[in-house]
């Protein structure tokens, strides 16, 4: 009886231990989540002017879910990425848009910074 009690014991901690283990791996952000995020910022980045509350809600959404280094690598080089690849739009504009939306992010974004030196 012992003997049955503790394989079962056994069985029930492994089962345990995997579903904690799947439940911490989180999806990882793609760039499609930050473009899709930024999309409404689009008129910002390119006039300025104010940000709209649907831009800055993509701004904050993106931060609150870069909770790893590798998502805040990934959101980093996307911004980077598409800061360059879309006409019209300024450098300055996507530099000052997290401050303009009341976010702190801990880089710049800009074609110029360094994605793999954030932590």
């Amino acid at each position: 009886m012992a003997s049955m009690f503790m394989k079962l014991s056994c069985v029930v901690v492994m089962m345990v231990v995997l579903l904690a283990l799947s439940a911490s791996e989180v999806e990882a952000i793609t760039c499609g989540q930050v473009v899709s995020a930024v999309a409404p910022c689009l008129g910002y980045l390119r006039n300025g002017g104010a940000p709209s509350p649907s831009c800055c809600n993509g701004v904050k959404g993106l931060r609150n879910n870069a909770r790893t280094t590798g998502d805040r690598k990934t959101v980093c080089n996307c911004l980077k990425s598409a800061s360059s690849s879309y006409r019209g739009v300024s450098g300055s504009y996507a530099a000052s848009l997290p401050g303009k939306c009341g976010v702190n992010l801990p880089y710049k974004i800009s074609p110029s910074t360094d994605c793999n030196r954030i932590n």
